[in-house]
Protein backbone atom coordinates (compact mmCIF):
# COMPACT_ATOMS: atom_id res chain seq x y z
CA UNK A 1 0.00 0.00 0.00
CA UNK A 2 1.39 3.59 -0.46
CA UNK A 3 0.47 6.65 0.79
CA UNK A 4 1.68 10.36 0.87
CA UNK A 5 0.30 10.70 4.53
CA UNK A 6 2.69 11.57 7.34
CA UNK A 7 4.03 10.37 10.58
CA UNK A 8 5.16 11.85 13.89
CA UNK A 9 6.76 9.65 16.72
CA UNK A 10 7.04 10.65 19.94
CA UNK A 11 10.13 8.88 21.80
CA UNK A 12 10.88 8.30 25.35
CA UNK A 13 13.72 6.42 27.27
CA UNK A 14 16.65 4.79 26.68
CA UNK A 15 18.56 4.45 23.60
CA UNK A 16 16.63 0.93 22.93
CA UNK A 17 13.76 2.79 22.16
CA UNK A 18 15.56 5.06 20.27
CA UNK A 19 15.94 2.17 18.17
CA UNK A 20 12.28 0.63 17.99
CA UNK A 21 11.46 4.37 16.57
CA UNK A 22 14.09 4.36 14.03
CA UNK A 23 12.37 1.02 13.22
CA UNK A 24 8.71 2.19 13.08
CA UNK A 25 9.48 4.70 10.85
CA UNK A 26 11.48 2.47 8.50
CA UNK A 27 8.73 0.91 8.36
CA UNK A 28 6.16 3.66 7.54
CA UNK A 29 8.89 5.17 5.22
CA UNK A 30 8.52 1.63 2.98
CA UNK A 31 4.74 2.45 2.61
CA UNK A 32 5.31 6.17 1.49
CA UNK A 33 4.76 7.79 4.66
CA UNK A 34 6.70 10.77 4.96
CA UNK A 35 8.28 12.49 8.67
CA UNK A 36 6.78 15.52 10.17
CA UNK A 37 8.41 17.44 13.62
CA UNK A 38 5.00 19.06 13.35
CA UNK A 39 2.47 16.52 15.69
CA UNK A 40 -0.35 18.81 14.07
CA UNK A 41 0.36 18.09 10.44
CA UNK A 42 0.32 13.81 11.40
CA UNK A 43 -2.12 11.30 10.07
CA UNK A 44 -0.26 8.63 12.18
CA UNK A 45 1.16 9.69 15.79
CA UNK A 46 3.28 6.77 17.46
CA UNK A 47 3.84 7.45 21.31
CA UNK A 48 6.89 4.86 22.23
CA UNK A 49 7.20 4.74 26.08
CA UNK A 50 9.20 4.24 28.71
CA UNK A 51 8.20 2.99 32.05
CA UNK A 52 11.15 2.80 33.92
CA UNK A 53 10.81 5.58 36.29
CA UNK A 54 7.55 7.16 37.41
CA UNK A 55 8.32 10.61 35.83
CA UNK A 56 8.46 8.91 32.50
CA UNK A 57 5.19 6.86 32.66
CA UNK A 58 3.73 10.28 33.93
CA UNK A 59 4.67 12.35 30.67
CA UNK A 60 3.11 9.00 28.26
CA UNK A 61 -0.15 9.72 30.24
CA UNK A 62 0.32 13.19 29.73
CA UNK A 63 0.64 13.43 25.85
CA UNK A 64 -2.00 10.62 25.65
CA UNK A 65 -4.78 12.62 27.52
CA UNK A 66 -3.78 15.69 25.23
CA UNK A 67 -4.36 14.01 21.85
CA UNK A 68 -7.83 13.20 23.07
CA UNK A 69 -9.01 16.80 21.68
CA UNK A 70 -6.76 16.56 18.48
CA UNK A 71 -9.30 12.61 18.06
CA UNK A 72 -12.59 14.14 18.45
CA UNK A 73 -11.36 17.14 16.05
CA UNK A 74 -9.82 14.40 13.59
CA UNK A 75 -11.81 10.86 13.34
CA UNK A 76 -9.06 9.90 11.08
CA UNK A 77 -6.02 10.98 13.30
CA UNK A 78 -4.11 6.94 13.81
CA UNK A 79 -2.53 7.34 17.26
CA UNK A 80 -0.58 3.91 18.44
CA UNK A 81 0.76 3.37 21.91
CA UNK A 82 3.75 1.63 21.47
CA UNK A 83 6.95 0.46 23.61
CA UNK A 84 7.49 -0.53 27.40
CA UNK A 85 4.20 1.11 28.99
CA UNK A 86 2.01 -1.77 26.62
CA UNK A 87 4.44 -4.38 27.58
CA UNK A 88 4.45 -7.85 26.11
CA UNK A 89 1.64 -9.35 28.26
CA UNK A 90 -1.66 -7.56 27.62
CA UNK A 91 -2.89 -3.90 27.20
CA UNK A 92 -6.67 -4.14 28.19
CA UNK A 93 -6.09 -1.97 31.25
CA UNK A 94 -4.98 0.75 28.36
CA UNK A 95 -7.46 0.29 26.25
CA UNK A 96 -10.23 0.89 29.02
CA UNK A 97 -8.37 4.32 30.05
CA UNK A 98 -7.64 5.49 26.36
CA UNK A 99 -10.71 4.20 23.78
CA UNK A 100 -9.55 6.68 20.95
CA UNK A 101 -6.05 4.62 20.59
CA UNK A 102 -6.26 3.07 17.41
CA UNK A 103 -2.86 0.47 17.71
CA UNK A 104 -1.01 -0.99 20.74
CA UNK A 105 2.49 -2.30 19.50
CA UNK A 106 4.61 -4.00 22.03
CA UNK A 107 8.45 -2.84 22.11
CA UNK A 108 10.51 -3.61 19.15
CA UNK A 109 7.20 -4.51 17.07
CA UNK A 110 6.09 -2.20 14.36
CA UNK A 111 3.73 -4.99 12.82
CA UNK A 112 0.48 -4.01 15.22
CA UNK A 113 0.50 -0.82 13.15
CA UNK A 114 1.76 -1.99 10.06
CA UNK A 115 -0.85 -4.30 9.98
CA UNK A 116 -3.49 -1.44 11.18
CA UNK A 117 -2.54 0.57 8.31
CA UNK A 118 -2.53 -1.53 5.57
CA UNK A 119 -5.57 -3.60 7.21
CA UNK A 120 -3.91 -6.97 7.54
CA UNK A 121 -5.90 -8.70 10.21
CA UNK A 122 -4.40 -11.63 10.13
CA UNK A 123 -0.89 -9.57 11.50
CA UNK A 124 -2.66 -8.74 14.38
CA UNK A 125 -3.66 -12.10 15.20
CA UNK A 126 -0.33 -13.77 14.54
CA UNK A 127 -0.10 -16.31 16.69
CA UNK A 128 3.62 -16.02 17.65
CA UNK A 129 4.89 -12.71 17.75
CA UNK A 130 8.30 -13.87 18.44
CA UNK A 131 8.29 -14.85 14.68
CA UNK A 132 6.73 -11.69 13.37
CA UNK A 133 9.25 -9.47 15.78
CA UNK A 134 12.33 -11.14 13.83
CA UNK A 135 10.76 -11.09 10.65
CA UNK A 136 10.59 -7.26 10.83
CA UNK A 137 13.51 -6.56 12.22
CA UNK A 138 15.58 -8.39 10.13
CA UNK A 139 14.58 -6.21 6.76
CA UNK A 140 16.70 -2.87 5.76
CA UNK A 141 16.54 -0.03 7.37
CA UNK A 142 14.93 2.57 5.51
CA UNK A 143 15.83 6.43 7.20
CA UNK A 144 13.68 9.08 6.62
CA UNK A 145 14.66 11.29 3.74
CA UNK A 146 15.92 14.15 5.70
CA UNK A 147 17.93 11.42 7.95
CA UNK A 148 19.50 10.50 4.86
CA UNK A 149 23.58 11.89 4.62
CA UNK A 150 22.61 13.62 8.23
CA UNK A 151 21.93 11.25 10.92
CA UNK A 152 25.85 10.50 11.68
CA UNK A 153 25.10 8.37 14.83
CA UNK A 154 22.75 5.23 14.78
CA UNK A 155 21.53 2.39 17.17
CA UNK A 156 21.18 -1.34 16.27
CA UNK A 157 20.08 -3.52 18.65
CA UNK A 158 21.63 -7.08 19.12
CA UNK A 159 19.81 -8.10 22.06
CA UNK A 160 16.10 -7.97 22.55
CA UNK A 161 14.42 -8.80 26.27
CA UNK A 162 16.17 -9.24 29.68
CA UNK A 163 16.24 -12.92 31.68
CA UNK A 164 18.29 -11.06 34.31
CA UNK A 165 15.51 -9.49 36.56
CA UNK A 166 17.49 -6.92 39.11
CA UNK A 167 15.04 -6.73 42.00
CA UNK A 168 14.60 -2.94 41.01
CA UNK A 169 13.99 -3.39 37.05
CA UNK A 170 10.74 -4.06 35.10
CA UNK A 171 12.42 -4.28 31.63
CA UNK A 172 12.02 -8.67 31.80
CA UNK A 173 8.33 -7.57 32.62
CA UNK A 174 7.62 -5.50 29.90
CA UNK A 175 10.13 -6.47 26.95
CA UNK A 176 10.24 -9.83 27.48
CA UNK A 177 13.19 -12.44 27.94
CA UNK A 178 16.54 -12.46 26.20
CA UNK A 179 16.85 -12.94 22.90
CA UNK A 180 20.28 -12.34 20.43
CA UNK A 181 19.66 -11.17 16.93
CA UNK A 182 21.68 -13.00 14.70
CA UNK A 183 25.15 -11.79 13.14
CA UNK A 184 24.44 -11.49 9.85
CA UNK A 185 21.12 -9.93 10.29
CA UNK A 186 23.21 -7.44 12.90
CA UNK A 187 25.89 -6.67 10.03
CA UNK A 188 23.47 -6.30 7.25
CA UNK A 189 21.59 -3.57 9.43
CA UNK A 190 24.64 -1.77 10.09
CA UNK A 191 25.81 -1.79 6.05
CA UNK A 192 22.17 -0.98 5.03
CA UNK A 193 22.80 2.21 7.33
CA UNK A 194 26.33 3.38 6.97
CA UNK A 195 25.20 3.39 2.84
CA UNK A 196 22.80 6.30 3.97
CA UNK A 197 25.54 8.05 5.93
CA UNK A 198 26.00 6.63 9.54
CA UNK A 199 29.13 6.98 10.41
CA UNK A 200 29.26 5.68 13.92
CA UNK A 201 26.87 2.91 15.49
CA UNK A 202 26.29 1.62 18.90
CA UNK A 203 25.44 -1.90 19.49
CA UNK A 204 22.43 -2.05 21.89
CA UNK A 205 21.30 -4.54 24.89
CA UNK A 206 19.55 -4.23 28.18
CA UNK A 207 22.35 -6.65 28.77
CA UNK A 208 24.53 -6.55 25.95
CA UNK A 209 27.41 -8.41 26.83
CA UNK A 210 25.26 -11.18 27.36
CA UNK A 211 25.17 -11.14 23.69
CA UNK A 212 24.92 -14.89 22.44
CA UNK A 213 24.21 -16.26 25.83
CA UNK A 214 20.79 -17.51 24.92
CA UNK A 215 21.53 -19.73 21.61
CA UNK A 216 23.96 -22.63 22.37
CA UNK A 217 27.04 -22.72 21.27
CA UNK A 218 26.05 -18.93 19.77
CA UNK A 219 28.71 -16.26 19.26
CA UNK A 220 29.68 -14.08 21.89
CA UNK A 221 29.48 -10.28 22.02
CA UNK A 222 33.57 -9.97 21.31
CA UNK A 223 33.01 -11.75 18.41
CA UNK A 224 30.61 -9.64 16.93
CA UNK A 225 32.13 -6.60 17.76
CA UNK A 226 35.22 -8.28 15.56
CA UNK A 227 32.67 -8.62 12.56
CA UNK A 228 30.60 -5.91 12.79
CA UNK A 229 33.90 -3.52 12.91
CA UNK A 230 34.92 -4.35 9.74
CA UNK A 231 32.53 -3.04 7.72
CA UNK A 232 33.37 -0.93 4.87
CA UNK A 233 32.35 3.45 5.62
CA UNK A 234 32.38 2.39 9.64
CA UNK A 235 34.04 5.07 11.35
CA UNK A 236 33.54 4.07 15.22
CA UNK A 237 31.59 1.80 16.98
CA UNK A 238 30.82 1.71 20.44
CA UNK A 239 28.11 -0.71 22.56
CA UNK A 240 26.31 -0.56 25.71
CA UNK A 241 25.11 -1.53 28.49
CA UNK A 242 27.00 -3.64 30.15
CA UNK A 243 26.79 -5.76 33.59
CA UNK A 244 29.73 -6.68 35.41
CA UNK A 245 29.47 -10.45 35.75
CA UNK A 246 29.72 -10.85 31.65
CA UNK A 247 32.45 -8.00 31.21
CA UNK A 248 35.45 -10.68 29.80
CA UNK A 249 38.81 -10.25 29.35
CA UNK A 250 38.20 -11.37 25.74
CA UNK A 251 35.35 -8.59 25.04
CA UNK A 252 37.74 -5.73 26.67
CA UNK A 253 40.91 -7.10 24.27
CA UNK A 254 38.51 -6.75 21.67
CA UNK A 255 38.33 -3.19 22.23
CA UNK A 256 41.86 -2.67 22.56
CA UNK A 257 42.66 -4.32 19.57
CA UNK A 258 40.83 -3.04 17.12
CA UNK A 259 40.86 1.24 16.24
CA UNK A 260 37.24 1.25 14.86
CA UNK A 261 36.09 0.12 18.30
CA UNK A 262 35.64 2.87 20.74
CA UNK A 263 37.70 3.14 24.21
CA UNK A 264 34.40 3.39 26.04
CA UNK A 265 32.81 1.29 28.63
CA UNK A 266 29.27 1.38 29.83
CA UNK A 267 29.40 -0.45 33.10
CA UNK A 268 26.63 0.27 35.60
CA UNK A 269 27.14 -0.34 39.43
CA UNK A 270 23.84 0.88 40.81
CA UNK A 271 25.18 0.96 44.10
CA UNK A 272 28.39 1.18 46.21
CA UNK A 273 27.55 -0.95 49.17
CA UNK A 274 27.79 -5.03 49.40
CA UNK A 275 24.08 -5.56 51.19
CA UNK A 276 22.50 -2.94 48.91
CA UNK A 277 23.43 -4.59 45.94
CA UNK A 278 22.54 -8.00 47.54
CA UNK A 279 19.16 -6.68 47.84
CA UNK A 280 19.28 -5.71 44.15
CA UNK A 281 20.22 -9.33 43.03
CA UNK A 282 22.97 -7.35 41.38
CA UNK A 283 25.06 -10.82 42.24
CA UNK A 284 28.81 -9.21 42.77
CA UNK A 285 30.25 -7.19 45.21
CA UNK A 286 31.48 -3.75 45.82
CA UNK A 287 35.59 -5.39 45.54
CA UNK A 288 34.22 -7.14 42.74
CA UNK A 289 33.76 -4.10 40.97
CA UNK A 290 36.83 -2.03 41.87
CA UNK A 291 38.57 -4.80 40.40
CA UNK A 292 36.65 -5.32 37.55
CA UNK A 293 37.37 -1.35 36.75
CA UNK A 294 41.12 -1.97 37.30
CA UNK A 295 40.98 -4.81 34.92
CA UNK A 296 39.29 -2.66 32.25
CA UNK A 297 41.85 0.02 32.65
CA UNK A 298 44.77 -2.65 32.52
CA UNK A 299 43.49 -4.36 28.84
CA UNK A 300 42.34 -1.13 27.17
CA UNK A 301 44.71 2.14 27.12
CA UNK A 302 43.01 5.55 27.11
CA UNK A 303 39.60 4.37 28.61
CA UNK A 304 36.90 6.04 29.69
CA UNK A 305 34.34 4.52 32.34
CA UNK A 306 30.69 5.00 32.15
CA UNK A 307 28.38 3.76 35.54
CA UNK A 308 24.62 4.44 36.61
CA UNK A 309 24.05 4.82 40.53
CA UNK A 310 20.53 4.41 41.83
CA UNK A 311 20.02 6.42 45.13
CA UNK A 312 17.63 5.82 47.88
CA UNK A 313 16.78 2.17 47.26
CA UNK A 314 14.76 0.58 49.88
CA UNK A 315 16.65 0.32 52.75
CA UNK A 316 19.63 1.90 51.82
CA UNK A 317 21.00 3.50 55.03
CA UNK A 318 23.19 6.93 55.21
CA UNK A 319 26.10 4.70 55.94
CA UNK A 320 25.09 2.73 52.87
CA UNK A 321 24.93 5.44 50.75
CA UNK A 322 28.12 6.82 51.77
CA UNK A 323 29.99 3.77 50.58
CA UNK A 324 28.62 4.34 47.13
CA UNK A 325 29.75 8.26 47.22
CA UNK A 326 33.59 6.81 48.50
CA UNK A 327 33.53 4.51 46.21
CA UNK A 328 33.08 6.95 43.23
CA UNK A 329 35.29 9.37 44.74
CA UNK A 330 37.97 6.46 44.42
CA UNK A 331 37.30 4.71 41.59
CA UNK A 332 37.10 8.62 39.42
CA UNK A 333 34.81 7.55 36.65
CA UNK A 334 34.01 9.72 33.87
CA UNK A 335 30.06 9.20 33.48
CA UNK A 336 27.43 8.55 36.29
CA UNK A 337 24.09 8.72 35.19
CA UNK A 338 22.43 9.03 38.23
CA UNK A 339 18.56 8.09 39.34
CA UNK A 340 16.63 8.47 42.32
CA UNK A 341 14.65 5.30 42.73
CA UNK A 342 11.19 4.87 41.93
CA UNK A 343 8.86 2.19 42.74
CA UNK A 344 7.75 -0.13 39.46
CA UNK A 345 4.55 -1.81 39.67
CA UNK A 346 5.36 -5.94 39.61
CA UNK A 347 9.21 -5.73 40.55
CA UNK A 348 10.27 -7.79 43.43
CA UNK A 349 11.62 -4.51 44.98
CA UNK A 350 7.97 -2.95 44.99
CA UNK A 351 6.37 -6.31 46.17
CA UNK A 352 8.92 -7.26 49.32
CA UNK A 353 11.02 -4.15 49.99
CA UNK A 354 8.66 -0.90 50.36
CA UNK A 355 10.13 2.49 49.76
CA UNK A 356 11.66 4.09 52.68
CA UNK A 357 13.33 6.51 51.75
CA UNK A 358 11.84 9.79 51.62
CA UNK A 359 11.89 11.97 48.37
CA UNK A 360 13.44 14.67 50.19
CA UNK A 361 16.57 12.33 51.31
CA UNK A 362 16.56 10.63 47.56
CA UNK A 363 17.30 13.94 46.69
CA UNK A 364 20.00 14.80 48.93
CA UNK A 365 22.00 12.14 47.99
CA UNK A 366 21.43 12.59 44.82
CA UNK A 367 22.68 16.10 44.66
CA UNK A 368 25.36 14.91 46.37
CA UNK A 369 26.68 12.46 43.87
CA UNK A 370 25.59 15.10 41.29
CA UNK A 371 28.03 17.74 42.38
CA UNK A 372 30.83 15.05 43.09
CA UNK A 373 30.61 13.97 39.23
CA UNK A 374 31.07 17.52 38.38
CA UNK A 375 33.57 18.08 40.14
CA UNK A 376 35.47 14.41 39.30
CA UNK A 377 34.67 14.72 35.61
CA UNK A 378 36.02 18.37 35.76
CA UNK A 379 39.08 17.78 36.76
CA UNK A 380 39.51 14.69 34.54
CA UNK A 381 38.56 16.80 31.33
CA UNK A 382 41.04 19.65 32.69
CA UNK A 383 43.83 17.30 31.80
CA UNK A 384 42.78 17.60 28.23
CA UNK A 385 43.51 21.56 27.87
CA UNK A 386 45.79 22.08 25.16
CA UNK A 387 45.57 18.13 24.06
CA UNK A 388 44.34 17.05 20.74
CA UNK A 389 41.85 14.66 20.21
CA UNK A 390 39.68 13.35 17.42
CA UNK A 391 36.13 14.06 17.09
CA UNK A 392 33.41 12.96 15.05
CA UNK A 393 31.19 15.97 14.33
CA UNK A 394 26.75 15.19 13.81
CA UNK A 395 25.29 18.41 13.51
CA UNK A 396 25.17 22.14 14.61
CA UNK A 397 23.70 24.08 17.22
CA UNK A 398 23.78 27.84 17.75
CA UNK A 399 26.73 28.05 15.52
CA UNK A 400 29.19 25.59 17.08
CA UNK A 401 29.48 22.53 15.44
CA UNK A 402 28.86 19.40 18.27
CA UNK A 403 30.94 16.23 18.37
CA UNK A 404 31.84 13.53 20.55
CA UNK A 405 35.37 12.48 21.09
CA UNK A 406 36.65 8.70 21.15
CA UNK A 407 35.95 8.57 24.85
CA UNK A 408 32.22 10.20 24.20
CA UNK A 409 33.49 13.33 25.38
CA UNK A 410 30.88 16.68 24.27
CA UNK A 411 33.36 19.03 22.48
CA UNK A 412 32.30 22.00 20.27
CA UNK A 413 34.19 23.63 17.80
CA UNK A 414 33.16 26.99 15.64
CA UNK A 415 33.75 26.58 11.97
CA UNK A 416 32.18 28.30 8.71
CA UNK A 417 33.28 24.99 7.23
CA UNK A 418 30.34 21.90 6.90
CA UNK A 419 32.05 19.31 9.52
CA UNK A 420 28.96 17.02 9.65
CA UNK A 421 30.37 13.15 9.61
CA UNK A 422 33.98 14.01 9.79
CA UNK A 423 36.12 12.76 12.10
CA UNK A 424 38.92 15.68 12.49
CA UNK A 425 41.84 16.12 15.08
CA UNK A 426 41.14 18.98 17.30
CA UNK A 427 42.74 20.98 20.17
CA UNK A 428 41.53 21.81 23.29
CA UNK A 429 40.93 25.18 24.27
CA UNK A 430 38.41 25.07 27.26
CA UNK A 431 36.95 22.05 29.43
CA UNK A 432 34.24 21.80 31.62
CA UNK A 433 32.60 18.97 33.40
CA UNK A 434 30.27 18.30 31.24
CA UNK A 435 32.10 19.80 27.42
CA UNK A 436 34.55 21.09 26.27
CA UNK A 437 35.46 23.76 23.52
CA UNK A 438 38.22 23.34 20.33
CA UNK A 439 39.55 24.85 17.30
CA UNK A 440 40.45 22.88 14.50
CA UNK A 441 43.94 22.30 13.52
CA UNK A 442 45.16 24.96 10.40
CA UNK A 443 45.64 21.73 8.18
CA UNK A 444 42.07 21.09 8.44
CA UNK A 445 40.61 24.62 9.05
CA UNK A 446 41.43 25.20 5.35
CA UNK A 447 40.91 22.26 3.86
CA UNK A 448 37.57 21.42 5.41
CA UNK A 449 37.35 18.01 2.83
CA UNK A 450 39.95 16.42 4.74
CA UNK A 451 39.04 13.41 6.85
CA UNK A 452 40.72 11.63 9.08
CA UNK A 453 41.83 8.37 7.85
CA UNK A 454 40.92 5.08 10.58
CA UNK A 455 42.95 2.37 10.11
CA UNK A 456 41.37 -0.55 9.90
Amino acid sequence: METTGKYHIWTAGCQMNVADSQRVASSLERMGYRQTAKPGQADVIVLNTCVVRQSAEDRAHGYLTSLLARKRSNPDLVINLMGCMVGVKGYEHLAERYPYVDIFSPPSDPGPLIAFLSQDESRVMAESEVEVRNALLDGDLVLPAEEQDALVSAHVPVVLGCSHACTFCIIPYRRGAEQSRPVGVIVQEVRRLVSQGVREITLLGQIVDRYGKDIPDGPNLASLLRVVAEVDGLARLRFLTSHPNWMTDELLQAVADHPTIMPHIEVPVQAGNNEVLANMKREYTREQYRDLIARIREIIPNVSIGTDIIVGFPGETPEQFQDTYDLLEELRLDVAHLARYSTRPGTVAARRLGDDVSDEEKWRRYRLLEEQQARVVGEINASLLGETVQVLFEDKVKGRWRGRTENTKLVFVESEQNLRGQVLPIQITWTGPWSMQGRLLPQHADNPLVLTQIDS
